[in-house]
């Protein structure tokens, strides 16, 4: 049987099992059509509290198992999103608006996430310490206890099992909310994954809900760390609130990308690429392509090539037509998107393409003569829209480059690779990218990025997830009783 055919999880929040929530349900909507793809049981704080109390007694035994024991559920898990990644790729077509071919990255890499935390039960955990003492003296890492994974709309998949597993893997218990419009392929999925790699009942709950019950989740005392992916803005208040309370705050936030197009490139390859940058998902990934830098040299040629290449690009359900991009996510997204680029012209910009939209899919736009101060210039876009800028010098493009609050990913396209790498020393950021576009992703690698687009606290690869998702005890042990003077 598929993972959700039963439709158990019809209108309810999972607990280890499917029980209703205190909130009631909502109606879960296909951007594409408008349909509803379901009932989706709604959390509220009260049903926080109860899961962290049931989470906290369930993460004891968890983190008592064998490590080969915690290792194995952990890989069964990715097995089970392997076998069914059609089912799950079609639910994120439906329910985020995600190409085919963007969904099977999602299930592969969401897999990948699961086998790689499979390894960190056996990773060594501690370090022997020097010591003045006749004692042995070392430092050991031990689970958090409970953590609140807090995961977007965009990529709901990858967004939360980069938290999700890892923790689980470490000892801990987790309670995930996921965003409520893919409440279904970002929450529902998982519970049902990690049920059938036989997770204990408890350790993993998914709560579904609002701002409401991820305010509740931040303040609960039984959880320790929080791992938020979202807006900058969301994000403030997040790592505001967890502050207060004395918790670990994760912050992967959004993000305002370059792509530097040096003069020496092919220019047509270089347009292919930055297509691809901007418009995977139609914009909608925080480490999206958001500001084209090219040469003056090359930037109307780069510009028009970029132009033509869109302008073949079609638009429409990803899960009934072949198509290269999807809706948007809601009008909200939409008609923000649409107000940057209307005030972005009303600024100077050019439309070489675009600007238009029916329902909520939006049209691959290419804006020319970018200013700096133009809004699709300074603020995260987030959807399919290109902005090109042209520069005449190093200097200048490390100031444009650095010239926004965020600092997530940055790429750099040049023959000179060595020259690429000097350039990206000089512009903060927490990805770079030489001779590659700004989206990239990998279960082994460390992210996060810096200024607004997140604390600099980061996760992904071992010794990232092992500093995230533990604390570190100092434990002394000596043979006999010291003698005092008291």
């Amino acid at each position: 049987m598929a993972l959700l055919d039963d439709g158990a999880w019809q209108g309810k929040v999972w607990t280890g099992a499917w029980t209703e929530g205190s909130g009631g349900t909502y109606s879960a909507v296909e951007p594409s059509t408008g349909d509803s793809l379901g009932d989706v049981g709604k959390a509220t704080p009260e049903d926080v509290h109860t899961a962290a109390v049931r989470a906290v007694e369930a993460q004891k035994g968890w983190a008592a198992l064998p490590f080969e024991e915690r290792a194995a559920v952990l890989r069964r898990a990715g097995d089970v999103l392997a076998a069914n990644s059609d089912e799950i790729k079609g639910w994120l077509a439906r329910e985020s608006g995600a190409i085919l071919p963007f969904g099977d990255f999602q299930v592969h890499t969401s897999a990948q996430e699961c086998y790689e935390a499979s390894a960190l039960p056996s990773h060594p955990y501690g370090e022997l310490l020097r010591t003045g003492s006749p004692r042995l003296s070392f430092a050991r890492r031990v689970p958090a206890g409970v953590v609140g994974v807090i995961a977007p709309f965009n990529v709901p998949t990858i967004l939360a099992i980069r938290a999700v597993a890892p923790a689980l893997a470490l000892g801990n218990a987790v309670i995930l909310k996921p965003d409520p419009r893919t409440a279904i392929s970002g929450g529902a999925m998982f519970a049902r994954v990690f049920a059938d790699a036989g997770l204990p009942a408890g350790v993993l709950q998914v709560l579904p809900g609002g701002a409401d019950v991820g305010e509740a989740l931040v303040v609960e005392p039984a959880v320790r760390i929080i791992a938020f992916t979202g807006s900058t803005r969301a994000g403030r208040s997040v790592g505001a609130l967890a502050g207060q309370h004395l918790k670990r705050a994760h912050l992967e936030l959004g993000g305002n990308s370059a792509l530097i197009v040096m003069g020496d490139v092919d220019v047509r390859g270089a347009a292919s690429v930055g297509a691809w940058g901007t418009f995977a998902h139609s914009g909608q990934i925080c480490m999206a392509t958001s500001r084209h830098l090219v040469h003056e040299s090359i930037a109307e040629e780069y510009t028009q090539i970029l132009t033509e290449k869109v302008e073949k690009l079609p638009v429409g359900d990803p899960f009934r037509d072949h198509v290269a991009l999807g809706p948007l996510i809601d009008a909200g997204q939409r008609d923000r998107v649409h107000g940057l680029v209307t005030a972005s012209v009303e600024g100077g910009a050019t439309v070489r393409t675009g600007g238009t939209y029916e329902g909520l899919f939006y049209r691959p736009t290419v804006l020319g003569n970018v200013s700096v101060d133009a809004p699709a210039y300074q603020e995260e876009i987030f959807g399919p829209v290109a902005p090109v800028t042209p520069f005449s010098s190093l200097d200048e493009v490390v100031e444009l480059a650095a010239g926004t609050e965020y600092g997530l990913s940055l790429g750099i396209l040049t023959k000179d690779v060595y020259a690429g790498l000097q350039l990206a020393e000089r512009i903060p950021t927490g990805l770079v990218h030489i001779n590659d576009q700004t989206v990239n992703d990998e279960a082994v690698a460390p992210f996060g990025g810096v200024g607004a687009s997140g604390t600099g606290s980061r996760h992904g690869g071992p010794m990232a997830n092992i500093e995230a998702f533990t604390e570190t005890q100092w434990v002394t042990l000596r043979g006999d009783l010291p003698i005092y003077p008291f």
